[in-house]
């Protein structure tokens, strides 16, 4: 918590005392990455009245995840050991002012196991005892004294080499081999050693372990902590809320109640005057003649309404009335040109189908005639074979010539006349099929009279 508070003004940035906070902590990386996206960092900020109790005005989180995606920088650290150093700026509201942070996440690299100090979180200002470390059990101590006492025997085994001195040394109690001696508590040591590995190994897992639940107890807790706080302040507010609105509800009731007071003490005479100056208007002449002229002009208003009323209705009338009759006026003539369209409609239909059995009676007569021509030529070919074969070749005699020519021109003459009497009926022309075979007969009689 900042201290002493600071006076926030319109349009001015203000930097609270004993705004700096640190945290230390070891986690690894995946727990690291999953809290910080999981936990913010929440800032309160609080009005601190003179006369009033403080009050919680908005609260800010900072979503700390954005550490990990900044860029990193270099520390100078232990050898051996790389350190790294990340920091971000940002801003973020609350309630009606803005919040500038700057955050910044040290990496100071990995932490041995027999370093790490485990604290109780329960326990908020003791420190935990230290643990047991490796070099102050006894089997370290006798792997020492052994590894010291192994270095001896090799000096003094490299000095009686160097000296020349062919015969085996006799030492120790009991007049034994030094080298044997020494390879059997060489293959002490190295059991010892290895022992003493695996159970740093597992020493090491163990306070691991602990060292996570150790966290994961101090997430829950202090979720468990903000979430009290949370409540606690909301219960409070609501409280308050409740007692605002007791008082107000208090108070209302209270001014309803001596409004309601009131009105016997002065509405009594004020009624009673007012009913005597009824009375003594009702008893006056001036008021009933007054009363019959209102009635009066009322009626009067309403009769004129009523003439108005009739008079817009008559002329509506009237316009409809005239307005139908131009109508039906429209309605006659346009009857009536339909009515001669139709007339003349059918006075052509009628000569078109009159034109049309005159020609097909013009037509057939014409083919009746044609018939009887085809066996008229017919027989007299017919004869005339008969006749030729009969008395045989005839001379030629030019006597019976002028009279084919008269028969010849004469069919001629009433081909033109049929061919003519058809076009003139306007119902067939050239390229009708009997006008067009006319005009190959009367081709035909041309050609057979040149010849």
């Amino acid at each position: 918590m900042t201290n002493p508070p600071v006076e926030l003004q319109r349009n001015m940035e203000a930097t609270p005392p004993q705004s700096y906070c640190a945290f230390d902590f070891a986690a690894l990386p995946h727990q690291l990455q999953e809290t910080f996206l999981r936990v913010p960092l929440v800032v309160e900020l609080w009005d601190r009245g003179s006369a009033s109790r403080d009050q919680l005005m908005g609260v800010a989180s900072i979503q700390l995840q954005r550490l990990l995606s900044s860029e990193k920088t270099r520390l100078a650290g232990a050898p051996g050991e790389p350190s790294w150093r990340r920091t971000h700026r940002d801003r973020v509201p609350v309630a009606v002012a803005e919040l500038s942070y700057e955050a910044t996440l040290e990496d100071l690299g990995f932490v041995r196991a027999k370093q790490v100090l485990l604290s109780d979180s329960s326990q908020v200002g003791t420190a935990a005892p230290a643990p047991v470390t490796t070099r102050d059990t006894l089997e370290y101590q006798a792997a020492l004294e052994l590894e010291m006492w192994k270095e001896e025997q090799e000096d003094l085994f490299d000095d009686q080499v160097k000296s020349g001195c062919g015969q085996t040394e006799r030492s120790g109690p009991g007049g034994t081999n030094p080298e044997l001696e020494f390879n059997l508590l060489e293959e002490k040591l190295q059991k010892t050693l290895s022992d003493l590995e695996k159970r740093e190994k597992q020493l090491a897992e163990a306070e691991l372990q602990v060292l996570e639940h150790d966290l994961t107890q101090k997430e829950l807790q202090e979720a468990s902590r903000r979430l009290q706080r949370e409540c606690d302040h909301r219960v409070t507010l609501e409280r308050e809320k409740v007692h605002l609105m007791e008082e107000e509800r208090s108070r209302l009731l209270q001014q309803v109640e001596t409004e309601a007071e009131l009105p016997p003490r002065w509405s009594l005479p004020l009624e009673k005057e007012f009913q005597l100056y009824r009375e003594q208007q009702n008893v006056r002449p001036e008021l009933r003649l007054q009363s019959e002229i209102n009635l009066l002009t009322l009626e009067k208003v309403e009769l004129e309404r009523k003439l108005e009323s009739t008079t817009k209705s008559k002329l509506h009338y009237k316009q409809q009335w005239g307005r139908a009759l131009k109508e039906l006026a429209r309605f006659k003539q346009r009857e009536q040109e339909n009515a001669v369209a139709r007339l003349k409609k059918q006075q052509a239909e009628l000569e078109a189908m009159r034109l049309r059995y005159l020609a097909t009676e013009e037509k057939e007569a014409v083919q009746q005639d044609r018939k009887e021509l085809d066996q008229i030529r017919n027989q007299l070919n017919r004869l005339k074979k008969q006749e030729e074969e009969r008395l045989g070749p005839a001379p030629v005699e030019p006597g019976p010539a002028p009279s084919l020519n008269e028969s010849s021109e004469e069919h001629l003459s009433r081909l033109l006349e049929e061919r003519d009497t058809l076009l003139r009926t306007g119902v067939y022309t050239h390229q009708d099929r009997i006008v067009a075979e006319l005009d190959r007969q009367i081709q035909d009689a041309m050609r057979d009279r040149r010849l």
